[in-house]
């Protein structure tokens, strides 16, 4: 659990980052988790909210074979019943990534979360967030 708190405070760190510096690259933060068995994983614990011009690329990949995952936008009922309002990628299987550019604006009010699209087993994925 103190390990989730501690992604999530990078996330938040990150997010926050990006809207002080909306023009700058130079800020990017990777997360490297598991999806298990309840098929969803929660990638920022609090809604997002930053200005309303920045940009944020997302890059997102699978690293297990045999299952299709989705990142996801919305809100935290959204999570809980598994259901995708905003899909921002979905994966292919392990060596694929995928990019995603998004204006920030769209995720505000937004949590970010993983989950398995296909398959059953825990799945390993990557994103990062620039």
């Amino acid at each position: 659990m103190q390990n989730k708190v501690r992604k999530l405070q990078a996330v938040l760190l990150t997010l926050a980052l990006l809207s002080v510096f909306p023009r700058s690259a130079d800020a990017a933060m990777q997360i490297t988790d598991t999806v298990g068995a309840s098929g969803k994983f929660l990638v920022t614990g609090m809604p997002v909210s930053g200005p309303t011009s920045a940009i944020v690329k997302l890059v997102f990949g699978n690293l297990t074979s045999g299952t299709n995952l989705e990142l996801c936008a919305g809100s935290t009922a959204d999570f809980s019943s598994g259901t995708c309002a905003l899909s921002l990628s979905s994966s292919g299987g392990p060596g694929f990534n995928f990019l995603t550019i998004v204006d920030l604006a769209q995720l505000n009010g937004k949590v970010l979360f993983v989950k398995r699209a296909v398959g059953t087993a825990a799945s390993k994925f990557s994103l990062t967030v620039e």
